[in-house]
């Protein structure tokens, strides 16, 4: 560990390698990331693997849209197959109310370039013969809609960004961040290092980040669980998830199926237990959406975060309290299929003063000042 870099990342999840990738794609090498577990041990690790443009925000469309042009190059951009897989994402509607919002969700999604359609339950049922269409309204589907595996993705982002330069450490937990006038003491448990600009990538303990330089950033993490299935032949190509039914599920590379939902109930705090009730209450609504799902083995199941915003949407940009503080927090669950649009429009604003592909300035904390629009398409 140096004395002193130009750039220190808090965070080894997949915004905070991304972040380091495009800093040193775009030539800033002198960058260190800081990660006080594993590459991959917090929310990314933990998550689904969806990739999804279908959002009732612009932002998020617009933000999601830039990653997906990013993730259809990136296994050749690190020569890492992240397994990334364009089956489409259906988004499935259990009431008139949503039903009519999504259609107007997919006008404005349409306005902005996506390639989105709209489903009836019996194109549905074409399509896809072994879901259970009964209750459902209406379908929306984007065929560049997909996913891919989570911890590939981001240990691709953290292996390209160190064969760059920028210097990766595990196990290196920030305890403390000194701000004087125009630089940054970072204080771990293995050193001190100084530094001109700091990127709060934390995730689920990003609020603990923020109140080192006495900034508040309004996130919450709750624990969400996902379970995963025996493998068998693949044969759904599609992320199948529902907002008004709660769940959603996909089927992997290598033919388990990863579920998970929602918990009304949850309360904030970090919490990685895992309760005999969620696989109950999944089993029973996959057995009854997806019929021939009833003889299925679970293997696997666990817990992670959400690290929430007030609107459910990403709170990116720079501190105008704290100038060279910049944070990429506050995804509500949807980080990893955001990561590689806002790393680069991090690099970007730290290099050349605003983000270029992707217009992120109304995603500030200010914003919250103003009164927002809450995402509401989150499980």
């Amino acid at each position: 560990m140096k004395n002193e870099y130009r750039v220190v990342v808090v965070g080894g999840g997949i915004i905070g390698c991304s972040v380091a990738y495009h800093l040193a794609k775009f030539g800033e090498t002198d960058v260190a990331v800081f990660e006080k577990d594993f590459i991959s041990s917090g929310s990314t690790g933990r998550c689904a693997g969806g990739i999804r443009q279908q959002w009732s925000s612009p932002h998020n469309v617009i933000l999601a849209m830039r990653s997906v042009s990013l993730f259809e190059k990136l296994s050749g951009e690190t020569a890492t197959d992240i397994e990334y897989k364009q089956g489409g994402y259906l988004v499935l509607s259990y009431s008139e109310d949503e039903a009519r919002e999504f259609e107007k969700n997919v006008r404005m999604q349409r306005e902005l370039g996506l390639d989105v359609e709209i489903l009836t339950p019996k194109q549905i049922k074409e399509r896809y013969p072994y879901l259970n269409t009964e209750g459902v309204k209406l379908a929306t589907f984007c065929q560049k809609d997909g996913h891919a595996n989570p911890h590939l993705a981001n240990f691709a982002y953290a292996r390209a960004a160190r064969k760059m330069g920028v210097h990766l450490f595990t196990h290196t937990k920030v305890v403390g961040i000194e701000f004087h006038r125009s630089s940054f003491i970072i204080h771990t448990n293995r050193g001190t290092v100084k530094t001109r600009f700091v990127v709060n990538a934390a995730g689920s303990y990003s609020r603990d980040v923020g109140k080192m330089v006495n900034i508040d950033l309004p996130t919450e993490s709750y624990r969400h669980q996902i379970m995963v299935t025996e493998a068998v032949r693949n044969f759904l190509d599609p992320m199948v998830i529902s907002f008004s039914g709660n769940f959603y599920i996909r089927q992997s590379k290598h033919g388990q199926f990863i579920m998970g939902q929602g918990d009304a109930d949850e309360k904030p705090g970090i919490n990685y237990d895992v309760t005999f009730k969620f696989e109950k209450d999944m089993v029973q609504k996959m057995m009854n959406i997806f019929p021939p799902f009833g003889n299925l083995r679970i293997i696997r199941h666990w817990s992670g975060h959400y690290n929430m915003s007030p609107d459910a949407q990403p709170i990116i940009g720079q501190s105008s309290a704290v100038p060279g503080f910049y944070y990429a927090v506050g995804f509500s669950g949807h980080g990893f299929m955001l990561a590689p649009a806002v790393g680069e429009a991090i690099a970007q604003m730290m290099l050349h003063g605003k983000s270029i592909h992707v217009d992120i300035s109304e995603l500030d904390i200010d914003r919250f000042k103003k009164g927002v629009l809450r995402e509401k398409n989150v499980v």
